[in-house]
């Protein structure tokens, strides 16, 4: 029976800046006078369930949809409760991470609901990246490595780049951070083992 660390994301109060793990990944955030939008396409409808339900306990309303492509889409309403994170989250129209920034274990868990996935045989662990905000790719990696687990930055130049966590003791703390996974089949499989 695996106990979970006294700093996981089931033990932390939700707050809008949780949100903050979307922008880490695939994100997008769309800011107009004092108010700001999240949104996020994702790969399969269990994630955009779990993401809705993390916008929701930090007191946002979460719309489903789906994108031009057909892929699940959620978004937050454009609301002045995430015009702080949009100031953080950008330099005029483009996605940057703010200065110092550290994943706690609600964003860690909004990242990997976005982008994450278990490669191998579960001995390795991606979080992806959002290919078109390149000049986010290492600052992430460095944010991750505040937090205490250390990547491998890979892909930059490609369509899906990402941060790998490789080890037990990183994959540990990853999973101790994000808590239990959606109880779903797709998302136990697609969730970081240790």
């Amino acid at each position: 029976m695996n106990q979970l660390s006294f700093f996981s994301a089931d033990s932390v109060a939700p707050e809008v800046a949780d949100l903050s793990g979307l922008l880490a990944g695939p994100g997008q955030l769309v800011a107009a006078a004092d108010r700001a939008r999240v949104s996020v396409v994702v790969d399969a409808q269990w994630r955009a369930d779990a993401i809705a339900a993390l916008i929701e306990d930090a007191g946002l309303v979460a719309e489903l949809t789906h994108s031009e492509e057909g892929s699940p889409l959620v978004r937050t309403g454009s609301v002045p409760e995430l015009a702080v994170l949009a100031v953080r989250w950008t330099r005029g129209a483009v996605k940057a991470v703010p200065s110092g920034w550290v994943p706690g274990p609600r964003a860690l868990r909004a990242w990997v609901l976005a982008s994450g996935h278990a490669e191998g045989e579960g001995d390795r662990f991606v979080l992806g990246l959002d290919p078109r905000a390149p000049e986010t790719h290492a600052v992430l990696a460095q944010s991750l490595m505040r937090a205490g687990i250390a990547p491998t930055l890979f892909g930059t130049r490609g369509a899906s780049p990402g941060l790998r966590i490789v080890g037990h003791r990183r994959l540990l703390r990853l999973v101790e951070n994000i808590g239990e996974p959606p109880d779903q089949q797709e998302a136990r499989a697609a969730w970081p083992r240790v």
